[in-house]
């Protein structure tokens, strides 16, 4: 019989990579999603990549009556990768509250269900944003947490202090968390990727949004920050990638191979590159220039940060592997397939 993972956030742009990841591991997979940034079409990708469509529960995960109906239902999930979670920084500034409820409301749901139900491991979807602005570059696990510059930030460092706190207090499941750094990119097969409902909030999809013409222009926020061309710098990781990292923590955790209650992981390139080099790159392998204004800084974003990958590629026996340059280009090729190209 294949273990069953429960998969939050499970249509998501992340979620829906990764549940294709599980699924051609050899995993069942069951996903809750209340559809809020996602389409139930997504399974349909899923289903055309795999051969399978997983179940699909339709809910708030921060209701725990309806996340307790989904553990009684589906008596034996063994663990649970986390994703739900409201996402865009700029949004987060200016709607804190929805930001709280909804990823800290979830997470302690999932939590209390987890132990309830003695599930084996839990894998939370967390992110560079908790290092704030880091002092050392690349940032590796053990650098300073530093105040958040957004509520969104805040509440992944929230988050992660919760689940210390609940493992400390004797949680009956043991927890990786997983520190993203900037997931772009599509399946390569181009029939899941990136669709946000509305106008884009991160900058890849506004790139081949631009690029397709749905958007008129680009907006760069900033070219004044202390970078070699002033725009802000992140680390860019294919989303494929980010994805096969949760296998392989998944596997870790009902393997028990785990050495403590909560290990945490960087998930990146070790690669920092700006915004304009991003934009250079998507024109060279699209073929397409791209409209863009440089516009004033946006509230909340932090000026440069890329990760230090070696304690995943030496613990995990994980590391990202794909270009750029193939990473754009798929991003691509998944706008293309929006627009009917």
């Amino acid at each position: 019989m294949k273990d069953l993972i429960l998969v939050t956030g499970g249509t998501g742009y992340i979620g829906s990579h990764t549940t294709v990841e599980l699924i051609e591991a050899g995993y069942d997979v069951v996903i809750v999603d209340n559809l809020s940034n996602s389409d139930a079409k997504v399974l349909d990708g899923i289903e055309k990549i795999t051969g399978v469509r997983p179940d699909l529960e339709i809910l708030d995960c921060a209701d725990y009556e309806a996340m307790k109906a989904v553990f009684v239902k589906y008596k034996n999930i063994k663990a649970a990768i986390h994703f739900a979670a409201s996402k865009a920084v700029g949004e987060s500034v200016q709607k804190p509250l929805l930001y709280y409820r909804n990823n800290l409301g979830s997470l302690i749901t999932m939590l209390t269900l987890m132990s309830e139900f003695k599930c084996k491991g839990f894998v939370f979807s967390s992110s560079c944003t908790v290092y704030g602005q880091p002092d050392v570059l690349p940032v590796d696990e053990n650098a300073p947490i530093k105040p958040a510059i957004s509520p969104y930030g805040n509440t992944k460092q929230i988050a992660e202090e919760i689940i210390r706190d609940n493992a400390h207090a004797g949680a009956s499941f043991n927890t990786v968390i997983l520190r993203y750094f900037n997931p772009i990119g599509a399946h390569p097969s181009a029939v899941i990727g990136e669709l946000p409902l509305g106008v884009p909030q991160n900058l890849i999809p506004y790139v081949t949004q631009t690029g397709a013409g749905i958007r008129p222009k680009l907006n760069v926020f900033g070219n004044d920050y202390n970078t070699p061309d002033g725009s802000c710098i992140r680390d860019y990781i294919n989303v494929v990638d980010l994805a096969k990292a949760h296998v392989i923590a998944v596997k870790r955790l009902l393997e028990e191979k785990n050495k403590k209650n909560v290990e945490i992981f960087n998930l990146g390139t070790g690669r920092g590159l700006s915004v304009l080099e991003i934009i250079n790159v998507f024109e060279k392998v699209s073929g397409v220039k791209l409209n863009f204004e440089i516009v004033g800084r946006r509230e909340g974003d932090i000026e440069q940060v890329w990760a230090n990958p070696e304690y995943a590629n030496n613990v995990l026996g994980w590391k990202s592997e794909t270009t750029v340059e193939d990473t754009l280009l798929s991003a691509w090729k998944w706008q293309q397939r929006l627009s009917g190209k």
